[in-house]
């Protein structure tokens, strides 16, 4: 693929900590990189693969997670503007193969650099191994958050909190069931049940696709039981 031409403040907005870097900083990430567009729905990477290339987020938003042989998934994280994977980085400094499979959520613009330039990079560059390393750090805390939720709260729990947790103006989810039931660790079925017992008690009015929440008041009571 070839490369195109990419604005220096768009890479400065999306990945501050390279400014005023001459060295490993913007022109360096420019000379290795190739940028590229992904679209919706598309499969970036799956389990087992071998990471050649660590890519940055432009714009747009990858899913992150993991899927059982009965097809039940675990969405791990959500990658946005600036951000990139602690999965891929972990892969390409341990040699590793890639342990779960993300995928484009809506369309998406990466910046790649090929893994064996990171490496580089953050053997030589204080500032990039910063960077990677406070990456691992602080989705590994998002990791522990999702098994403590998993481990330690009950579904109606989790569901509440995540239903506070994204709602956006005017109090609405533009999520459907099967997506929510991959973001809380459950099956389809069980958040279908929880949302018609959370409508039934006028918490939150579901239409195709979308959920209001009606009395957020109520979700927060659900969580503190």
């Amino acid at each position: 693929m070839s490369k195109q031409i990419i604005n220096q403040s768009e890479i400065l907005s999306a990945l501050p900590f390279l400014d005023g870097y001459s060295n490993g900083g913007v022109e360096e990430l420019l000379s290795h990189s190739v940028q590229r567009k992904i679209p919706k729905g598309k499969i970036i990477n799956t389990e087992g693969e071998r990471c050649v290339n660590f890519s940055f987020i432009l714009n747009g938003s990858v899913k992150v997670y993991k899927a059982a042989d009965n097809g039940r998934e675990i969405t791990l994280y959500y990658l946005n503007t600036g951000e990139s994977c602690i999965l891929t980085a972990s892969c390409i400094l341990s040699k590793k193969t890639f342990p779960a499979i993300s995928q484009a959520e809506i369309d998406t613009e990466v910046l790649s650099v090929p893994s064996e330039i990171l490496l580089s990079w953050v053997d030589k560059y204080e500032h990039w191994r910063a960077y990677v390393f406070n990456l691992m750090s602080s989705r590994l805390s998002d990791i522990i958050t999702i098994v403590e939720e998993i481990i330690f709260r009950n579904v109606d729990m989790r569901l509440a909190n995540y239903l506070l947790k994204n709602f956006k103006e005017g109090n609405q989810i533009s999520k459907t069931h099967y997506a929510i039931a991959s973001d809380i660790g459950t099956s389809r079925e069980v958040v279908s049940r929880l949302l018609k017992e959370f409508e039934d008690s006028k918490i939150i009015s579901p239409s195709r696709g979308q959920i209001t929440i009606l009395n957020p008041h109520l979700l927060e009571a659900k969580i503190k039981k």
